[in-house]
């Protein structure tokens, strides 16, 4: 079975646009999943519900989506912001199924996830300050963790799927 390739890292770190790259470079069947696209499957009175409790569904429910994608022959490039302290929860979701996991963090400094969150098309983050502490939460997964400011979407792509191949990422029980 082909892995589950979790593509995490702190808001404007580049993962969607990295994602496009990993899916272009993929030598097979791709099945992406957008882990924000979650957040509209909750059609009402998801407001009243803690956010971090609704934060947390989400995360099991795009790792649970991408089980049948995985069993069917389909890498999984999943790309959601999935700090360091729920991945124990993932792992014990993929390895109970036996399906393999490589966490990806993508960490360019903070001044510049703030800068692409400022300038995004769609859902613009003018104000990063409430996301300070999600960023603070990758310290905790500096093995995983690719540090680049300067580099394009497509050299990050490539020197992911080599860590891949090299298993760099791969995430074991």
């Amino acid at each position: 079975m082909k892995p589950i390739i979790l593509l995490s890292g702190p808001v404007g770190a580049g993962k969607t646009t990295v994602a496009r790259e990993l899916i272009a470079s993929s030598p097979g069947p791709v099945a992406y999943i957008e882990g924000d696209k979650f957040w509209f499957f909750i059609a009402k009175g998801g407001e009243h519900i803690e956010s971090g409790r609704n934060f947390k569904m989400i995360m099991t429910s795009m790792t649970a989506a991408s089980l049948s994608y995985v069993r069917a022959g389909y890498e999984v490039i999943l790309d959601f912001s999935v700090p360091p302290w729920f991945l124990d929860t993932i792992v014990k979701i993929v390895s109970a199924r036996n399906i393999a996991l490589d966490y990806v963090v993508l960490r360019p400094s903070e001044k510049v996830c703030a800068a692409r969150a400022a300038a995004r098309a769609e859902g613009t983050i003018a104000d990063y300050t409430p996301y300070k502490d999600l960023y603070a939460s990758f310290d905790k997964a500096a093995r995983y963790t690719i540090f680049d400011d300067e580099s394009d979407a497509a050299v990050v792509a490539a020197h992911i799927r080599e860590g891949i191949y090299e298993g760099i990422f791969r995430v074991s029980e």
